[in-house]
């Protein structure tokens, strides 16, 4: 079995690999205080509740791929895997581990390990030239040249910051819950600002997808528009440019590239 965790600012999300196969996942939230002993904790009861893996910590596990945008969480999980799973191979995206994905930016150091991986897993499952657009705290809109090549992106507020803005500036509104409203013209001001964030968003996505593909691709037809994150499908039935909906696509992208660090060497 390989353990893929796959660290966001907001959430931690966790999948259980059987062969190519996700038989298993849970997300939680991310925590920058947590321990390496919190963390193992945390994973031991997790994975003791699945039937086949031991109760013991480690136990059915063979690898473990880990990809983090928060450095102080991805300091504790590589305490981790060095006290709980020594036995185990381990992979940690970090600068070095190979991808087979060609970085063409500025500093291929400042993009996020999870926009990499993201790309890896685009590649593989569809092929370039493509266009990943992952809901998460941030939207990130990532581009793959037709060579399988990350050549760059867009980073927008995401979902939560904005509903989490609105409450806060605005003097007669609230935090809400995001849910699509029964109506684009909202009878209320809960409805008015579900519909001003999923509507809103949905626009932002066709806008700036459409831009980045006239930069992409000579022929639109050709750029294959993948959604993912927790929160995308608040907007699929939405966005008209979203082709495919994947929403373990960083898990699967962080098991091509333990396979290519381990399985393959």
């Amino acid at each position: 079995m390989l353990l893929t965790i796959d660290v966001g600012n907001t959430h931690t999300v966790l999948g259980l690999f059987d062969g190519e196969e996700i038989v298993e996942h849970w997300r939680i939230s991310t925590d920058a205080r947590r321990t390496a002993d919190e963390l193992a904790v945390l994973l031991q009861g997790l994975m003791g509740m699945h039937p086949l893996l031991g109760e013991e910590l480690g136990d059915g596990i063979d690898g473990i791929a880990i990809c983090a945008t928060v450095p102080s969480v991805l300091h504790e999980l590589r305490e981790v895997t060095r006290r709980y799973y020594g036995d185990v191979p381990a992979v940690l995206v970090e600068p070095g581990v190979k991808t087979g994905v060609p970085i063409l930016t500025d500093n291929p150091k400042e993009v996020g390990a999870d926009r990499i991986i993201n790309a890896v897993a685009a590649v593989e499952l569809y092929g370039g030239p493509a266009i990943v657009v992952d809901f998460g705290t941030a939207t990130t809109f990532d581009a793959v040249s037709a060579r399988g090549e990350y050549v760059g992106g867009v980073i927008a507020p995401g979902i939560e910051i904005s509903v989490d803005a609105l409450g806060v500036k605005g003097a007669q509104l609230r935090k809400i819950e995001v849910a699509r409203p029964r109506a684009v013209i909202g009878k209320n001001t809960v409805e008015a600002m579900q519909s001003g964030i999923i509507y809103g968003f949905a626009g932002q996505v066709d806008g700036v997808v459409n831009r980045m593909v006239r930069e992409l691709a000579e022929d639109p037809d050709d750029v294959t528009v993948i959604a993912t994150g927790g929160l995308a499908p608040m907007v699929l039935g939405e966005a008209s440019v979203i082709d495919e909906h994947e929403p373990w696509l960083t898990l699967i992208g962080l098991r091509l590239v333990y396979e290519r660090n381990v399985s393959r060497t």
